[in-house]
C-alpha cells in the first residue's frame, strides 16, 4: 500500500499554518493575542439577513438538498448586481454560477480545465489558492509579477514566448489578496486583448470589489466589452456582507467556463445550504447601506492603523482597497525574513500577522495585517508593537502612540 500520494507531495508545508499554531496555543494558554493574520470580519451581517436565513430555516420542506449551481433566485440576484454596479449584462442560466466562497469556485475550475502538465500563469505573491488550486489539479506554475506595471506585460510576453507547452491560463486578482494593488479599467482593456491575442483564458478574482477607498470604485474585468470571450470572474460576499463563515460566492462570464465549473460542481456538492442561499438574496436584493458602511468602518480602521503603527516606529503604506496592508518588514529587522518576524512578533507583542512567504517566494521581506480589530485594538496593537520595537534596538519615534 503505497502511502506517497501525489498531489499531497505536491504541497509544500504552509508556513502560515505554523503561526497560526502559534497564535492558538497562545490564547489557549489564556494569552490576550490582538489578531490580525486572518482576513476574518468581526462585524455581523445586517439584520434583516439574519432573519430570512432564520424564517427560511424554519420552513418544513427547506432542508432538503440544494441546487449546485445555486438557486435561481440568487443566481439573478448576483445578475442584478453586476448590472447595477458595473453595469454589465449576464444571464443568470448561462453565465452565473454560485459557489461556496471563491476560494471552493477556483479550486473547483482548476479541477475543471486543468490537465496534468498545463501551464498556469499566476501572480507571485497573492492568495495561495490562486497556484495551488492548479498544483491540485496536477498543472505547473509560472509566476508572474503582481504589480501592474510594464514589467508585468514584459513577463506575460516571456512566459508566453519561452514556456513549454504554451501556458493557458492566467489568474488576476485585484484588489489584490495580499498587497492591496488595484487596477483600472485600461488595464483589463489591455489584458484582454492580450489574452484573445495569445488565446489565454482569464481567472479574475474580485473578491474585495466593494472595499475599495479614496473615492476610487474597482472595476470589473467583465466592463471591457468582449471580455466574455475569454474571462470569468469571481466574486465573494464573505467581506462585503461580513458573511465569511457563510460561505458564499459566484462566478461569472465566459459561458463555456461557467459550464465546466458547473458540471464539476453536480458530481462534487449539491450547493449551500438552501436558507444561506436565501438570504444571501436577501443581502444583494435589500438594502445597500450595509456595504457603505462597511465601507467606511474599514477605511476609517486603515487611517488609524497607519498612523499608530507608524507612530510606533513601523511605516505601513496605506491600502487603497481592501481590508489589508502589506507591510514592509522594519529595515533594522529585515534580516530576520517574514515568518521568523512574525512569530517574534506573536511571542513578544502579542501581535499576529500574515508571514509574506506564505504567499509566495516574492511575499518575503513583507508580512500581510488585516484590519479585522477595532481601533482600539488596533492602537493597542501599535503599542504592543511599539515595546517590542524599541527592545530590539529600533529608533522609535518619541511621542506617545496611540495618545
Amino acid at each position: 500500500m503505497s502511502e506517497d500520494f501525489y498531489r499531497i507531495k505536491r504541497l509544500p508545508p504552509y508556513v502560515i499554518a505554523e503561526v497560526n499554531a502559534m497564535r492558538a496555543a497562545a490564547r489557549a494558554g489564556g494569552e490576550d493575542i490582538i489578531d490580525l493574520g486572518m482576513g476574518n470580519p468581526d462585524l455581523p451581517p445586517p439584520p434583516h439577513v439574519i432573519e430570512k436565513l432564520c424564517e427560511v430555516a424554519m420552513k418544513p420542506d427547506a432542508h432538503g438538498y440544494s441546487q449546485s449551481k445555486g438557486i435561481p433566485g440568487l443566481r439573478k440576484a448576483q445578475a442584478n448586481y453586476y448590472a447595477r454596479r458595473f453595469n454589465v449584462e449576464l444571464d443568470p442560466e448561462t453565465e452565473v454560477v454560485v459557489t461556496m466562497g471563491s476560494k471552493e469556485g477556483l479550486s473547483s475550475l482548476a479541477t475543471a480545465i486543468t490537465a496534468p502538465g498545463d501551464v498556469v500563469l499566476a501572480p507571485n505573491p497573492s492568495y495561495p489558492i490562486h497556484t495551488f488550486g492548479f498544483i491540485i489539479a496536477g498543472a505547473t506554475i509560472r509566476s508572474v509579477p503582481t504589480t501592474p506595471d510594464e514589467n508585468y506585460w514584459r513577463s506575460l510576453d516571456r512566459a508566453m514566448a519561452f514556456t513549454v507547452p504554451r501556458p493557458s491560463v492566467l489568474v488576476v486578482g485585484y484588489p489584490s489578496n495580499p498587497t492591496a494593488e488595484v487596477v483600472d479599467l485600461a488595464f483589463y482593456e489591455r489584458l484582454v486583448a492580450w489574452a484573445k491575442e495569445n488565446k489565454v483564458w482569464v481567472l479574475s478574482d474580485l473578491a474585495y470589489s466593494e472595499l475599495y477607498y479614496d473615492g476610487c470604485p474597482t472595476p470589473s474585468i467583465l466592463q471591457v466589452p468582449g471580455a466574455k470571450d475569454v474571462a470569468i470572474e469571481f466574486t465573494s460576499m464573505s467581506k462585503t456582507y461580513s458573511m465569511a463563515g457563510w460561505r458564499m460566492g459566484f462566478a461569472v462570464g465566459n459561458r463555456q467556463l461557467i459550464a465546466a465549473l458547473t458540471r464539476v460542481k453536480s458530481y462534487l456538492d449539491y450547493g449551500a445550504f438552501t436558507p444561506i442561499q436565501a438570504a444571501a438574496c436577501a443581502a444583494l436584493n435589500g438594502p445597500q447601506d450595509i456595504v457603505q458602511k462597511n465601507r467606511e468602518l474599514y477605511h476609517k480602521r486603515r487611517d488609524v492603523m497607519i498612523d499608530a503603527f507608524g507612530r510606533a516606529g513601523w511605516d505601513i503604506p496605506p491600502p487603497r482597497a481592501s481590508m489589508f496592508a502589506w507591510a514592509p518588514l522594519p529595515p533594522a529587522l529585515k534580516h530576520m525574513g517574514s515568518l521568523e518576524f512574525s512569530k517574534q512578533l506573536l511571542q513578544h507583542a502579542k501581535v499576529a500577522v500574515a508571514p509574506g512567504v506564505g504567499y509566495g517566494e516574492d511575499g518575503e521581506g513583507y508580512v500581510r495585517i488585516a484590519m479585522v480589530e477595532n481601533e482600539q485594538r488596533l492602537r493597542q496593537a501599535a503599542r504592543n508593537v511599539k515595546r517590542y520595537l524599541t527592545s530590539m534596538g529600533v529608533n522609535v519615534p518619541g511621542q506617545a502612540v496611540g495618545s
